[in-house]
C-alpha cells in the first residue's frame, strides 16, 4: 500500500484580507485547522504544516492535533515555492506521494480526498480536482516528480510541471465550486461563514 503524506502550505501574506487570515474562527476554529483535520481524518501520513510569521501560534492552536510537524519557513516572504520545496525536503524519504493543500482552503471534504487517492492508486502521477470548470487544490503528486518540484521558484505552484506531465495527470471534476474556494477577502470569509452554517459533512 501506497504511503501518502500530506503539506499544508500556510505560510502566506494575507495582503488581501489585511490581517491573519489563517487564524480568523469558522465555525468556531481557526481556518488553517480544516486542511489538518482533512489530512489526518483521512490518515495522511506523516503531515507537515509549513508556516511563516506565524507558525507558533499555529502550534499552539492546533496542539490537540497529534503527529504533525510545524515547520518554520525563514524564506516566506519569497513566495509559495520556498514552502513546497521545503514540505517536499521533509517528507521526500518517507512517503510514495504527498497531497498539497493550501491552507485557506477550508471547504475541501473527505470526499474529494478519497477519489484522488483512488485515482492514484489506478498508477495516475498527479491527480488534481476540477471545481466547476476551475483547476484546484489540493494537487497529490508522485514521488518520482518531488525533484521537478523542489527545483521551482518564487508563487509557482508547480503549474508547468503539470502541464509537461498532463498525460499522466488526472482532472476529476465535483460539481460544488465552494470546495476550492480560498478566503483572500473580508468578503470571501463572509461567504465562507454564512456556507458554513448550511452544510453537514
Amino acid at each position: 500500500m501506497s504511503k501518502i503524506g500530506a503539506i499544508i502550505l500556510a505560510a502566506g501574506l494575507s495582503k488581501r484580507m489585511g490581517q491573519p487570515k489563517l487564524l480568523l474562527p469558522l465555525k468556531g476554529k481557526p481556518m488553517f485547522r480544516y486542511p489538518l483535520e482533512l489530512a489526518i481524518r483521512n490518515q495522511l501520513d506523516p503531515i507537515c504544516l509549513i508556516g511563516g510569521q506565524h507558525s507558533k501560534t499555529f502550534e499552539t492552536e492546533a496542539a490537540d492535533l497529534l503527529n504533525v510537524d510545524y515547520i518554520w519557513n525563514p524564506n516566506y516572504e519569497e513566495g509559495m515555492s520556498t514552502s513546497l520545496k521545503m514540505g517536499i525536503q521533509h517528507l521526500k524519504e518517507e512517503t510514495d506521494a504527498v497531497f498539497i493543500f493550501l491552507a485557506d482552503q477550508p471547504f475541501v471534504p473527505d470526499l474529494v480526498i478519497q477519489s484522488m487517492i483512488e485515482q492514484y492508486r489506478n498508477g495516475i502521477r498527479i491527480v488534481r480536482p476540477v471545481y466547476q470548470g476551475d483547476l484546484g487544490h489540493p494537487i497529490l503528486i508522485d514521488k518520482s516528480l518531488f525533484k521537478e518540484f523542489q527545483n521551482i521558484t518564487g508563487d509557482q505552484g508547480g503549474k508547468e510541471i503539470i502541464k509537461k506531465y498532463k498525460n499522466q495527470t488526472r482532472l476529476l471534476p465535483f460539481e460544488d465550486a465552494f470546495w476550492g474556494m480560498d478566503i483572500d477577502t473580508l468578503k470571501d470569509y463572509q461567504t465562507g461563514e454564512n456556507y458554513y452554517k448550511k452544510i453537514t459533512y
